[in-house]
């Protein structure tokens, strides 16, 4: 056995060398990289129906940044966001009725008995030029229980079909990812108002348990729907294994049990084919990406990737672009970014616009990528 794994573990190594090695020879990408902007740390974006774009910057504060004119403003009203370790201020969607109701939802860790957890709360967005303020917010939703630490709190969210989805991380306590009666290492399927859907696999069980749409999850920090209105999610495995989900109804992605990774101790951890019971993975990384985003390319800026998903990765300082086969995916092409990529989202106009992590000194930079 040891030295089956050791023969996979040189397979795996020699696939990824030849994916960087292609990437090293791809010397001219097919893009254009302007810089945008600069932040403070940024962890998500989304654009307004008139083209603006809203940040979040990790700290707890909420950007409006005019793409036409370069103007930045403030958005007041962010909740308290607890900002420490991998905690802070989070996710920033548009509710799917935004233009006539202006309802944002956002995420973002905060304190509380026991610890800290991430929430997500929901708020008006009311403009004035490019400042305004987030009015009536309201928390709809918890992780549970609050637990010490500042690592993997995942709370990507998403909208599909008036549904509100939430990745929830397992806090780096492991076992709480197959535990039922809370909501960590959880994707989570919910109504606009934090209120559970009655046809979800485990209403009939109420609590936190009833929320629950998938189980077994780490550290879930992409959640994005594919253009056949599929979820899959993204996620930090351990020392190896990061992951792509196709993600499905009661399904248990089977962390900490399988993993295609290690304990960062160096303890084994058995594969997924060991436990064909549990959902494997659509693909998986060793060495690890460090994804951070996911999402789902149809623009007409680059039409040939259209269908494609697109990741952003941390540790290895790149763009990710990822081909699908039915249920089964494949990394296509890796572009070396030279920095950390927090976020990557389709623009208005077909481009695809990238979030850099903090940069030192001079912040994270918005990059906004069209063809050559």
């Amino acid at each position: 056995m040891p030295h089956f794994r050791l023969l996979i573990s040189i397979t795996c190594f020699i696939l990824v060398a030849c994916n960087a090695e292609n990437s090293l020879l791809a010397q001219n990408p097919p893009f254009t990289l302007t810089e945008v902007a600069r932040f403070n740390e940024p962890w998500a974006m989304t654009f307004l129906p008139d083209g603006r774009l809203l940040v979040s910057e990790k700290a707890g504060a909420l950007k409006l940044l005019d793409l036409d004119s370069g103007e930045m403003g403030d958005i007041a009203g962010v909740p308290q966001v607890r900002s420490a370790g991998q905690g802070g201020f989070g996710d920033i969607v548009l509710h799917p009725d935004y233009a006539s109701n202006q309802l944002v939802h956002m995420s973002y860790a905060e304190s509380g008995q026991g610890g800290s957890g991430a929430a997500v709360a929901r708020a008006t967005l009311l403009l004035n030029g490019n400042n305004g303020e987030l009015q009536n917010l309201e928390v709809i939703w918890r992780q549970f229980p609050k637990v010490s630490g500042n690592g993997h709190f995942g709370h990507r969210i998403a909208f599909h079909d008036g549904y509100l989805w939430i990745s929830s991380g397992e806090r780096q306590k492991f076992d709480p990812a197959q535990d039922m009666a809370m909501n960590l290492g959880k994707i989570l399927r919910l109504n606009d108002d934090g209120s559970v859907p009655s046809d979800n696999p485990f209403a009939d069980q109420g609590g936190v348990t009833a929320q629950i749409w998938s189980l077994g999850h780490r550290n879930p920090l992409g959640l994005a729907f594919d253009e056949n209105g599929q979820l899959w999610n993204i996620e930090m495995g351990p020392r190896g294994g990061d992951e792509l989900n196709r993600v499905v109804r009661g399904g248990n992605y089977g962390y900490p049990i399988v993993s295609n990774g290690d304990h960062y101790n160096g303890n084994d951890i058995p594969d997924h084919r060991t436990r064909p019971e549990f959902n494997a993975p659509a693909a998986f990384w060793n060495p690890v990406i460090s994804p951070s985003s996911l999402m789902f390319y149809s623009g007409s800026e680059f039409p040939a990737w259209q269908g494609n998903a697109f990741v952003g990765g941390l540790s290895s300082e790149s763009l990710v672009r990822i081909t699908f086969n039915g249920e089964q995916a494949r990394e296509a092409e890796r572009f070396a970014m030279g920095q950390r990529i927090r976020e990557v989202e389709p623009g208005p106009d077909g481009a695809i616009y990238v979030l850099e992590d903090e940069r030192a000194f001079s912040g994270g930079r918005l990059l906004k990528l069209t063809a050559k």
